[in-house]
């Protein structure tokens, strides 16, 4: 039961910050698209505005693989885990899960913003970007302490 606890909580972790990355990015491309239609020289620009959701799917992913290569489904050697640690790395993975989604969708309607800015003054699309960057703060936040309490856990005997 551990093990599967485990593994659920990798899954959570991909999946959940994976699926609002994938909104958001759709949201995003949907604003850069309109945008695109009547100038398809700022494509460039608006493609970056629109990048930024996807970078939670990849953090999530990160706490996946780190957390099944620790309990030893990745790279083999995979052991017997006790429902505790199983249920540990479970919350290890949440953070991750949790703050990957809605940072996701929120740095999403940031870009969107950034881009109806780069839309009317193409030469602040740098204030755009800083803006949405700013919610990607809780994004790492949430992949450092997801990654530290897995291989925290990783330590602990249980």
């Amino acid at each position: 039961m551990g093990m599967l606890l485990a593994v659920l909580g990798a899954v959570c972790a991909a999946l959940v910050a994976g699926a609002g990355s994938s909104v958001g990015v759709g949201m995003a491309g949907e604003a850069a698209a309109g945008v695109i239609t009547e100038d398809p020289n700022k494509f460039g620009k608006v493609l970056l505005l629109q990048l930024l959701p996807g970078t939670q799917g990849i953090y999530g992913l990160l706490v996946a693989f780190l957390t099944l290569s620790q309990i030893g489904v990745i790279g083999g050697g995979a052991v017997e885990i006790s429902l505790w640690k199983g249920l540990l790395y479970f919350a290890s993975c949440m953070p991750m899960t949790v703050v990957g989604y809605w940072s996701a969708i929120r740095q999403a309607r940031v870009s969107i913003a950034g881009i109806n800015l780069v839309a009317k003054r193409p030469d602040h699309m740098t204030k755009g970007m800083i803006l949405a960057a700013m919610v990607e703060t809780y994004a790492i936040f949430a992949l450092l302490i997801s990654i530290l309490a897995v291989f925290g856990v990783s330590a602990v005997n249980i």
